[in-house]
């Protein structure tokens, strides 16, 4: 009586999704183990970075796994290899370096911000697994090309990242910080649900090649509701990368938000949100690149010009790196609008920007403490007397991110730019130059305070031993990468989303 129904389930693979199982589960283990056994900090510490270590393992075994399929390229399992999961998230070269990228910005966070760690106490433990739990949205939000995947893992990764802005609870402006990064984050996760709305009712899809597929065998004779969806879907982005004019929130929480985090904070958004908009702009819609690749150059000018601008006038130090991150979203802008050429571009800049930013917030940890405190530039004044090793390496990263020639940062621009080049907007490179001039004027007023000018404090200051390595590591990775960026270029050159 009763027939049997074949019943087809999604071809699952463990392994494409293997680092963020191993982070989500890390994160419960570091709770328990703290509640169980109550450890030092410092042993908690060793037990985050070998589930980071493991992660990272995962990956690398990621990356030859992509290599391996891509040889086979033949036969019935091949999309499926690339597509696990029915097809919710990907198995590719671009996924893959997104979580290398968002494992090293976590595992330099965690060593930047060691002394916040320590001084919570008992909130430790929860700080360390928010660190992992964000990590691990992000990186899932990266891999996604299914929308419903991908705003699961913003929600994952932005949730984490509000309760870090606020974890102190012993300043005002730290509440300030995560009130106002939660609010204007919510506007935008509505935002970006109402965008993946719409273009499922333009095309009946929610998963991102399906939507390409539907768009390159139909004709849309009236595509406002689809250009309507994916602007919302791009301004919801462009809130986690902190573009003009969603970038309200970037000054008061880079400000507020505990100095030790902040770095791991700003940066990880950043590869979340480029890479989620990589994915979304260059797999579901190249062939509306002529619809969108205006409005990305408009944002990215506007970013490029107000940040800049902004930047200018600041007098804390935190609130020029945040308007300085919001002109850097401009820069990276610059290479999205060279469509698929341009994504290797991007990934380059992330890379090297990432591991800057997270260095620079790392030395004004030390400024400012771990948890706050002043970090006007005058706080800056004389750093060069007194921690001569540290002055030298701010002024590498700073100079860095300005873009001087020999550095990672003069590679990266000239990439996006290039790519812009190529692509027929010409008038947004030299609009990129133009602001690149002016951000070196901003680097500089920095620069100029730790060796120019002087201070009547004596005060020794004593940076902890994983800061100092964190800010040693990003000034010799901005230096060896300008030298010789050969290495990570031909990896990034193979991180075209699929």
């Amino acid at each position: 009586m009763f027939a049997q129904v074949p019943l087809s389930t999604p071809d699952v693979s463990w392994l494409a999704i293997a680092p963020e199982i191993v982070l989500g589960v890390g994160a419960a283990i570091v709770l328990l183990v703290d509640v169980q056994f109550l450890p030092p900090i410092r042993r908690l510490g060793g037990l985050v970075a070998g589930i980071l270590s493991v992660a990272f393992g995962f990956t690398v075994w990621q990356w030859f796994r992509v290599d391996e399929i891509l040889s086979a390229a033949a036969g019935p399992d091949f999309v499926a290899q690339f597509l696990p999961f029915g097809q919710m998230v990907v198995l590719d070269h671009a996924s893959v370096l997104a979580r290398f990228a968002m494992l090293v910005v976590a595992g330099l966070g965690i060593a930047a911000g060691w002394q916040l760690f320590e001084r919570l106490g008992r909130r430790g433990a929860e700080a360390l697994a928010l660190v992992l739990l964000a990590t691990s949205g992000f990186t899932l939000m990266a891999s996604s090309v299914h929308l419903m995947m991908m705003f699961l893992g913003l929600e994952v990764g932005s949730i984490a990242l509000y309760v870090l802005a606020g974890i102190t609870r012993d300043r005002l402006t730290s509440d300030e910080a995560a009130i106002k990064y939660f609010l204007l984050g919510s506007v935008a996760s509505a935002v970006f649900v109402y965008g993946v709305a719409l273009v499922y009712a333009a095309t009946g899809e929610l998963n991102l090649l399906g939507a390409r597929s539907f768009l390159s065998g139909t004709i849309v004779t009236r595509p406002a509701v689809l250009l309507i969806g994916l602007a919302m879907l791009v301004v919801g982005l462009a809130f986690k990368i902190s573009a003009v004019p969603f970038h309200s929130w970037a000054p008061d929480v880079y400000q507020g938000a505990p100095a030790g985090i902040v770095g791991y904070m700003a940066a990880a958004a950043k590869i979340g949100g480029f890479a989620a908009l990589i994915r979304v702009l260059l797999t579901a819609f190249p062939s509306l690149i002529d619809q969108w690749a205006p409005l990305i150059a408009g944002i990215a000018t506007l970013s490029m010009v107000i940040g800049g601008i902004f930047a200018l006038v600041q007098e804390d130090v935190r609130r020029l790196l945040a308007y300085s991150g919001v002109t850097h979203a401009g820069f990276i802008l610059t290479g999205m609008v060279g469509g698929a050429s341009g994504a290797a571009d991007i990934w380059f800049y992330l890379a090297v920007y990432t591991v800057q930013l997270v260095g620079a917030f790392a030395v004004v940890s030390v400024i400012a403490g771990a948890t706050g405190g002043p970090t006007s530039i005058a706080s800056f004044a004389g750093l060069a007397r007194r921690q001569p090793a540290i002055a030298a390496a701010f002024s590498v990263l700073l100079l860095g991110m300005g873009g001087l020639p020999l550095t990672s940062g003069f590679v990266a621009k000239f990439g996006v730019f290039q790519s812009a080049w190529q692509a027929g907007f010409e008038w947004l490179v030299i609009v990129a130059v133009l602001a690149s001039v002016v951000a070196f004027a901003f680097y500089l007023r920095v620069i100029v305070a730790m060796y120019m000018q002087d201070t009547d404090e004596v005060v020794s200051l004593e940076p902890p031993l994983p800061g100092r390595t964190v800010v040693a590591i990003a000034a010799v990775v901005t230096v060896l990468l300008g030298l010789l960026p050969a290495p990570l270029l031909e990896l990034t050159a193979n991180a075209i989303p699929l």
